[in-house]
């Protein structure tokens, strides 16, 4: 199948403003881009770019002040295939870990480990172990979060999602990401596309989508506590500790995000022109 994806995002600054941008497709997905989805400013802007230390493609610009366009539309292959599922996965001792899964075993911004690990264990200690325990934290977070656009905080933590009760994708992934972390799996916070496949269309404005891979049997897979069901159609952006590490900006300046649109849907001919934007 052929998704469509893309953003416009619309800033206003009120004096030259560099940003750091985490909108690219993930390089793991770059056999599947039929079109491209070059980052394009209006007006236009110089732009360099470089790898961050997770591997995710930043871009770097100098917003003018004023009213600055950032936009990208692109199409993707995808298998058309749900997230895969591996209940005989097993959980690897620590000691047994690769290296480079250690720091996703780590507190984090927003994944206080310290302030979860005895509610973690208290909740799932019991249970089995590898991806049934992974499945039941899942099930918890998704029953334990109230989803609301209403209740989104940039500033929100996996503790105040726990306490409070309510959130977006992100404090799902938050939430779900610390408590495997004090329960000893690796687990890294993810943010890309994700559209209406498979599912019924949602009322709701499209947005990015936040979800988290755990370490098991030797490798990465795909966990989603918001939607608690194996999804089609993911494109992946970013990976990182948790949503600092991923933000679509970071902005070192006063500025207001005045438009935001993102889209994901399924086309039929990655030949058909894409319209202007």
């Amino acid at each position: 199948m052929l998704l469509r994806v893309g953003y416009e995002l619309g800033y206003d600054c009120p004096q030259p403003t560099p940003m750091i941008l985490t909108l690219n497709i993930h390089f793991t997905r770059i056999c599947d881009v039929a079109v491209p989805d070059h980052l394009v400013t209006d007006p236009p802007l110089p732009l360099s770019a470089y790898r961050d230390g997770f591997g995710n493609w930043c871009s770097r610009i100098v917003a003018p002040p004023g009213h600055t366009r950032i936009f990208a539309d692109g199409i993707v292959r995808d298998s058309g295939q749900p997230d895969v599922i591996v209940p005989d996965a097993w959980q690897h001792r620590v000691e047994d870990l690769p290296e480079e899964t250690l720091v996703f075993l780590l507190g984090s911004r927003y994944c206080e480990t310290d302030r979860l690990s005895e509610t973690a264990w208290s909740l799932f200690g019991a249970g089995p172990l590898g991806w049934a325990r992974v499945q039941a934290v899942c099930d918890f977070v998704h029953r334990h979060i109230t989803f609301g656009y209403a209740h989104a905080r940039a500033t929100k933590t996996a503790w105040e999602a726990y306490n409070e009760g309510y959130g977006v994708c992100r404090d799902y992934a938050h939430l779900a990401v610390t408590f495997c972390r004090c329960l000893n799996i690796p687990a890294r916070y993810c943010t890309g596309y994700l559209g209406d496949i498979g599912v019924p269309l949602s009322a709701d404005p499209m947005d990015f989508s936040a979800w988290f891979e755990v370490f098991l049997g030797g490798r990465w897979y795909t966990f989603d506590a918001r939607n608690n069901i194996p999804r089609i159609g993911r494109v992946l952006i970013a990976r990182g500790r948790d949503a600092s590490d991923v933000a679509i900006s970071s902005t070192f300046g006063p500025n207001i995000l005045s438009t935001f649109k993102v889209w994901t849907y399924e086309v039929p001919d990655a030949r058909l022109p894409l319209p202007p934007r």
